[in-house]
């Protein structure tokens, strides 16, 4: 349970650094500009750093409950499948609507796509490194 515990509060605090870097960088905001006349001029980090702690926590458990049924031998494997299938409903599934129902700048959407596939990646391998179903 505290190993569950302290990966799932890494992963809340990997989120939120790796929500900014992703999305206050220069280039993302220059890519990012159309959504200006729409976005909100201030932020509130705090609700936003507790946003990705809570995440943090689902997508571990998530982890641990789809463990033996992902795909793999080793929990580096299982790490990386399990960041394919969040990758797919978190950001593949929310770019693909976005792209039906807005006009968007293609690059903006693969910018997306791209990026999330990253972080994806970053939790599924720290969650496939660290995280085991209780026996």
């Amino acid at each position: 349970m505290t190993v569950y515990v302290l990966v799932s509060a890494a992963s809340g605090v990997l989120f939120a650094i790796l929500d900014g870097v992703i999305n206050a960088n220069a280039f993302a905001r220059r890519l990012f500009e159309f959504y200006k006349p729409i976005a909100r001029t201030s932020f509130n980090p705090l609700a936003g750093i507790l946003i990705d702690l809570v995440f943090g926590f689902v997508m571990a458990g998530v982890f641990l409950l789809l463990y033996t049924s992902l795909p793999g031998e080793t929990g580096l494997v299982k790490g990386v499948s399990f960041a394919i299938l969040a990758w797919f409903f978190r950001v593949v599934m929310s770019t693909a609507s976005q792209w039906v129902m807005f006009n968007l700048p293609g690059k903006a959407l693969l910018y997306s796509l791209l990026t999330g596939l990253g972080e994806m990646l970053v939790i599924g391998v720290l969650y496939g490194l660290t995280l085991k179903p209780a026996v």
